[in-house]
C-alpha cells in the first residue's frame, strides 16, 4: 500500500511492517499505539523504524491512519477518555423532570 508520511511517499504492507518490527523491544506506551503481532509498540516507534526516519519528522496520526489501513490494530492514548456528552439544554432539562423525552428537538 502506498501511503505519505512527513512527506515522502512509502510503499507498506503488512508482512513487511511484521518483518521490520521483528527483535524489536517495544518502548513504554505513553501516547498511541499499534499492535504488530503479539506486541503493542508506541507508534512513534513503528514510524520510526519502518521509513527510518526520525521521529520529529512525522506525527503519531500519520503513522496510526496508515497501520489502520493495513489492517494494524491501533489504540489510543492511555487515559485518554471521550469528549463529555453535550449538557442538555433548559427545556430538555425541564422535559425531563416532567416525565417527557430527553431526545434532541427535531430538525425543522
Amino acid at each position: 500500500m502506498r501511503c505519505v508520511i512527513a512527506r515522502y511517499p512509502f510503499d507498506l504492507t503488512k508482512g513487511g511492517v511484521v518483518e521490520s518490527m521483528k527483535g524489536i523491544t517495544p518502548e513504554p506506551i505513553t501516547g498511541e499505539s499499534v499492535t504488530v503481532g503479539r506486541r503493542r509498540y508506541p507508534v512513534k516507534q513503528v514510524g520510526e523504524v519502518v521509513t527510518r526516519q526520525d521521529r520529529r519528522d512525522f506525527s503519531a496520526g500519520e503513522v496510526t491512519r496508515a497501520m489502520a489501513r493495513l489492517g494494524f490494530t491501533c489504540h489510543a492514548a492511555p487515559g485518554a477518555t471521550p469528549a463529555p456528552a453535550p449538557d442538555a439544554t433548559p427545556v430538555q432539562t425541564a422535559s425531563a423532570l416532567l416525565g417527557g423525552s430527553t431526545a434532541t428537538p427535531l430538525d425543522g
